[in-house]
C-alpha cells in the first residue's frame, strides 16, 4: 500500500532477466506516482520518468533547469509506488565526471532500476529539436566509465543516449554508440532516428540492448511494438504520452467549466471516486485503522 511489494534489488533483477529473455518491454512515462500505479494496473512492463515531462510539470522547458535533488526526489516517489522497474532520464548528468558519479549513487539509492545519460552539451534541449550541440566522444566515455564505477548494484542499468544522428549523421552516431558500449554502457538509446532503416542499422551494428523512443510530434515515426520487436529492439518508452493526454483533457474540461458554469457535462469523462479509491487501494488502509475506510461507494458513483 504505502510502497511497492518488491524491493529495488528485486525489481532490478527482474528487469535484467526480462531484457535477457528477449521480450519487448513497454515503459510509458509517469509524471506522478498515481500515473505509475495506473501503468502497473494496466499491465505494462515498466515505468519511465521523463526529464522533459518533469520539467514541464514544474513549469519549465526541457533545457536542463531541473536539479539532481528535484529529479531524484520525484523519481523516488514514482518508483516507490510501483512494483514495476522504473528508469529515469538524468539529462547530461548534472555536472562533470565527479558530479555524474554522485548522480548515479543518488539515483540508485532512490530505488531506480537504471538511468540514461545523453551526449549533449549543457544546457541541453529536447532530442527532437534542431541545432543540438554534442560533447566529444572522449568526454562522454569518461562519464559512462564513471557511471559504471559508481553503481553498487550490478543490476542497475547504465543507458547511454546519443543525439548524434541529428548533428553528425547516422554513421557517426553508430560509431559513438560503439564507443559508449566499450566505455561500459549496457544499453544504447539512439535518439531521433528518421525511419525504420535507421533503427535497423543501429541494431545491426550494436550488440547490447537497444531503447526506442516513441515520443509524439518528434522526428521518429511512431512504430508499433511489433515493428520495434521485429527490428530487434528491447525496450520502448512513451515519455510524455500520459502528460499530453492529461493536459489536453484538463484543457477541455476547464474550457467546458468556463463556458457552461458547471462541470456536469464533463463528469462522464472523469475517473470516478470509486475508480480512484480502487487504484489507491484505499480499502486496504483499513488494516492500519478500521476507521479509515468505513463507508460504502455505489457502483454508479461519479463523484470527483
Amino acid at each position: 500500500m504505502l510502497h511497492a511489494t518488491k524491493t529495488p534489488a528485486e525489481k532490478r533483477a527482474w528487469f535484467r532477466q526480462s531484457l535477457a529473455g528477449g521480450k519487448m518491454l513497454r515503459f510509458p512515462g509517469a509524471f506522478a506516482p498515481l500515473v505509475a500505479m495506473q501503468i502497473e494496473k494496466l499491465g505494462f512492463d515498466g515505468v519511465y520518468v521523463s526529464g522533459a515531462a518533469l520539467s514541464a510539470e514544474l513549469g519549465f522547458p526541457d533545457i536542463g533547469l531541473t536539479t539532481l535533488s528535484e529529479v531524484a526526489s520525484r523519481a523516488e516517489s514514482i518508483a516507490r509506488m510501483t512494483s514495476l522497474p522504473t528508469i529515469v532520464d538524468i539529462d547530461t548528468g548534472f555536472g562533470e565526471v565527479a558530479n555524474l558519479a554522485r548522480t548515479i549513487a543518488t539515483i540508485e539509492a532512490a530505488g531506480l532500476c537504471g538511468c540514461h545519460l545523453e551526449d549533449q552539451q549543457f544546457p541541453k534541449r529536447c532530442g527532437h529539436l534542431d541545432n543540438k550541440q554534442l560533447v566529444t566522444v572522449e568526454e562522454m566515455s569518461r562519464k559512462i566509465k564513471a557511471a559504471a564505477s559508481a553503481k553498487t548494484d550490478a543490476n542497475f542499468l547504465i543507458i547511454a543516449r546519443t543525439d548524434a544522428r541529428g548533428v553528425e549523421g547516422l554513421a557517426p552516431a553508430i560509431e559513438r554508440a560503439q564507443c559508449y558500449v566499450d566505455a561500459g554502457a549496457e544499453m544504447i538509446f539512439p535518439e531521433a532516428l528518421l525511419d525504420e532503416s535507421e533503427f535497423e542499422a543501429f541494431r545491426s551494428a550494436i550488440d547490447v540492448p537497444l531503447l526506442a523512443n516513441m515520443t509524439e510530434f518528434g522526428k521518429s515515426p511512431l512504430l508499433t511494438t511489433d515493428q520495434l520487436s521485429n527490428l530487434g529492439y528491447n525496450l520502448v518508452i512513451y515519455p510524455v504520452t500520459t502528460l499530453r493526454l492529461a493536459m489536453k483533457a484538463i484543457e477541455k474540461g476547464l474550457l467546458s467549466l468556463s463556458e457552461q458554469g458547471t462541470q456536469e457535462p464533463m463528469v462522464a469523462k472523469m475517473q470516478t471516486r470509486q475508480q480512484l479509491y480502487e487504484l489507491l487501494r484505499y480499502a486496504e488502509y483499513g488494516e492500519f485503522d478500521k476507521e479509515l475506510f468505513n463507508f460504502n461507494l455505489s457502483q454508479g458513483d461519479h463523484c470527483g
